[in-house]
């Protein structure tokens, strides 16, 4: 009743499809539902709906999913087309395509992110000073020489 931090909870109606913690399963998974892993699993899961890998589950599989959250181990690549939770317990070790992450203070994630925007070109250097600054052209003039004796020597005494 007085638990401490959130529970697992998938938006998007009930979960349909459950591998219990004390069980293993190797193989693939293709549903139209959500899908909630607490045991081990090792293969490829692709399900329009969401994922949850609870917090004793252990999964060696690449995930195509609507969102995904993780409470327990994932190694693997992560497609989502919402979002993805990593949640404090969370540990991802693959490369993620989402539209966006979330990762809780105590989650894991090492590998690379792509971020939804797939038809945006990156924004080069030289084009964001052009848009911020406007075009101009620096003049190629030598900087002055500081005469080092002009300058006054900073010591204890000096400075109280």
């Amino acid at each position: 009743m007085f638990k401490k931090g959130k529970a697992p909870v998938v938006s998007g109606g009930k979960i349909e499809n459950v591998l219990g913690s004390s069980t293993s399963f190797s193989g693939t998974i293709k549903s139209d539902g959500n899908l909630r892993i607490d045991g081990l699993y090792q293969g490829h899961i692709e399900t329009a709906g969401n994922v949850i890998v609870g917090p004793s589950a252990k999964v060696m599989a690449d995930i195509v999913a609507n969102s995904v959250q993780v409470w327990g181990a994932v190694r693997g690549n992560i497609t989502a087309s919402g979002s993805l939770e990593i949640l404090p317990s969370g540990r991802v070790w693959g490369d993620v395509r989402v539209s966006s992450l979330l990762i809780d203070e105590g989650g894991l994630f090492r590998g690379e992110c792509v971020m939804g925007g797939e038809n945006l070109e990156p924004l080069t250097l030289l084009e964001a000073g052009e848009e911020i600054f406007g075009s101009f052209q620096v003049e190629d003039e030598p900087l002055e020489k500081v005469d080092a004796e002009a300058v006054p020597e900073v010591t204890k005494e000096s400075e109280n």
